[in-house]
């Protein structure tokens, strides 16, 4: 196994829940789960795939989606002069979570069982157990791995719902002529803000209040694959890395951030890079993205691009 952790078959189960978990794996106290698979040796790796120098931006502007998903407000930009000549600004009532995002460990925990590491005092704000700044000190860099599935799949709707199933991943893999090596950061393309983006504002507003979207099959096979893969974290282009609204009892949420500790990365721009990797086959790069640094933090904006 990739880094000499368990398979997933090999790892404890939650009998309750039916779920596999991977506490303690990388150390009692663990603050960053799969992202322990950025190593300095990985990060060098990452930073010599680097070959024109190509900066990316991977992060939607932060006032898209509009209006904001999941019953999030939008945030109110003020710019005001602190003296004739200069000024400053600020978002009031600003999620953090409400365009391209992380979520952090603190973000979901697994009822009763808690959070990752089995973390169950609920979050407060301020400095606490698995905050987002930890993500933030450690960073997000690496390989970068773009499986375009909306490009590969004939006929694929983004807006569906359709969940998409580890064959299809390898598939999609094969057809790109790309290697999946442990400790990559796996961008998921699965054409969503194309699709969001030709929707008029009336449809917008109807589809905040109930999003639809292709993303990720939620069963224990995606999991197993996940996990035994050895990716350090899991980025998309749609609202949830999974397919929204799912199956009921399959939440592939639960399953790989609060018990398998992967690091989650929602609402990517990846277009522009998808339209790159497509013109010169080339489907790896150097990822870098840096949370914001909050204390205690529940998840926080992407901050994130790609190198080529």
């Amino acid at each position: 196994m990739p880094d000499g952790v368990p398979r997933y078959d090999d790892l404890p189960l939650i009998e309750t829940l039916g779920f596999a978990h991977a506490w303690g794996v990388f150390g009692e106290g663990d603050q960053v789960g799969t992202l322990n698979r950025l190593t300095p040796e990985r990060v060098l790796a990452a930073l010599a795939l680097v070959r024109d120098g190509v900066v990316v931006n991977l992060a939607l502007p932060l006032n898209e989606p509009d209006p904001p998903l999941s019953g999030r407000r939008p945030y109110v930009h003020v710019v005001e002069a602190l003296d004739r000549n200069t000024f400053d600004d600020r978002l009031d009532s600003f999620s953090l979570q409400a365009s391209s995002q992380w979520d952090g460990l603190r973000h979901l925990r697994a009822r009763e069982f808690g959070f990752y590491g089995g973390e169950t005092s609920d979050p407060a704000p301020g400095a606490g157990p698995l905050g987002v700044d930890a993500y933030a000190e450690h960073g997000i860099v690496g390989r970068g791995v773009l499986l375009d599935v909306a490009r590969f799949v004939d006929g694929f709707d983004p807006l569906s719902g359709e969940p998409v199933e580890v064959v299809t991943l390898l598939s999609c893999a094969e057809a790109q002529g790309v290697e999946l090596r442990p400790g990559d950061i796996l961008c998921l393309r699965f054409g969503w803000t194309t699709a969001y983006r030709a929707l008029t504002g009336e449809e917008r507003a109807e589809y905040a209040l109930e999003a639809r979207a292709a993303g990720l099959a939620a069963g224990e096979d995606m999991a197993r694959f996940l996990w035994d893969a050895g990716f350090a974290a899991l980025v998309s282009d749609n609202p949830a890395v999974e397919a929204a609204p799912g199956t009921p009892g399959e939440y592939l949420h639960r399953r790989v951030l609060p018990l398998l500790g992967f690091a989650l990365g929602e609402l990517f721009d990846l277009d522009r890079l998808a339209e790159l990797a497509a013109a010169d086959g080339r489907y790896e790069f150097a990822f870098v993205g840096v949370p914001l640094n909050v204390p205690g933090g529940v998840g926080s904006p992407a901050n994130a691009i790609a190198i080529r």
